[in-house]
């Protein structure tokens, strides 16, 4: 393990990409501080990470999204920020504000916060959300933006409003005290280090392979693996080159559900559905269901590339093969439901 005394803040340090990000920090010798909105998850947090690092190289403090208390002093002994914490349900919520306001909210408060204890680098955790939707460009840059005019979900909104709002608070700081890093995931899949089951991709794949889904809709996503995130991630506070930059992180072309489910049961999960539900159901459905609104919207959005050509470029990627992302993660699923 590398020895290194600088520390970063990391929000939201249960979460499924915050774990990864903090392991990750943890072998290249960092110091971390993780937020929680509540201490009682302290243990579950270490227990995830595993006993083979110091106890003293990782702490937490409390924080919220919501609420300006404790910001400043979370972040005045850290050189980098890494802001992960934003909420994200399965089901399009009944007020879109559920989402948009802790996104936002949060976001600007750690902007806030680095700039006032004047730390080296902040990394945000954005979403190819933010890029691909209410449009139907076939090949996307970093310098797409999601247009929120169109129904596009109340979650890419959120993540198109927080990242927007970011990046006019970068534009805004006349002593340019720090440097900022988005990044921008596709659908986040990989092995779990936590029992929590309950975010969007593994509550996905638990669904499917465990037969809860007869059908599927004929919605395409890109893809990426959580470690291969947690990497540029932590690459991205000294590398530079990607200092206010939006960083494309998934696959450059999308797949299916079907596809997916192809995989699951090509890995022996039979139960994984093999059949598609009717555009038109959805589409008859979607008069009377946000949610179905949003599955119309996302079908009718289709299959689309994206230049990930900067991102092989500054950090020398090699992204996971999606075979062995999924592979991995229903191994780790296994193990909980064993």
């Amino acid at each position: 393990m590398k020895i290194n005394q600088e520390k970063v803040l990391v929000t939201g340090a249960s979460g499924y990409i915050a774990l990864h990000c903090i392991l990750e920090l943890l072998k290249e010798g960092y110091k971390v501080k993780g937020s929680l909105r509540n201490f009682s998850r302290e243990d579950e947090v270490r227990k995830s990470i595993g006993t083979k690092f110091e106890n003293e190289k990782l702490e937490f403090c409390k924080l919220n999204l919501l609420d300006n208390e404790g910001w400043e002093d979370a972040a005045s002994d850290c050189d980098y920020l890494l802001h992960i914490a934003s909420p994200c349900f399965i089901e399009e919520p009944k007020n879109e504000n559920q989402l948009i306001e802790p996104a936002l909210g949060g976001t600007l408060r750690a902007l806030k916060a680095a700039q006032k204890c004047k730390l080296k680098k902040l990394v945000l955790t954005s979403s190819i959300g933010s890029i691909a939707y209410g449009h139907s460009k076939s090949s996307l840059k970093n310098t797409d933006w999601t247009d929120i005019s169109k129904n596009v979900g109340a979650y890419i909104k959120s993540k198109t409003i927080a990242e927007k709002a970011a990046w006019d608070f970068m534009k805004n700081q006349s002593d340019n005290v720090f440097k900022m890093t988005t990044i921008h995931p596709g659908m986040v899949f990989g092995p779990l280090l936590s029992n929590d089951i309950e975010g969007m991709s593994a509550s996905l794949i638990m669904k499917m392979i465990t037969g809860k889904y007869p059908a599927l809709p004929d919605i395409y996503f890109t893809v990426v693996d959580v470690r291969d995130i947690a990497k540029l991630h932590v690459q991205s506070l000294k590398n530079k080159e990607s200092d206010n930059k939006r960083i494309i992180a998934t696959s450059p072309k999308g797949i299916s559900f079907l596809e997916i489910s192809d995989i699951l049961r090509g890995l022996g999960y039979k139960k994984s559905p093999k059949n598609l539900i009717p555009t038109q159901v959805i589409n008859s459905l979607a008069i009377f269901s946000k949610e179905m609104k949003s599955t119309a919207a996302m079908i009718k959005r289709g299959s689309y590339s994206v230049d990930i050509s900067e991102t092989i470029s500054l950090y020398k990627w090699e992204p996971i093969p999606f075979a062995k992302t999924l592979e991995d993660m229903t191994n780790s699923l296994d193990q909980l439901i064993a």
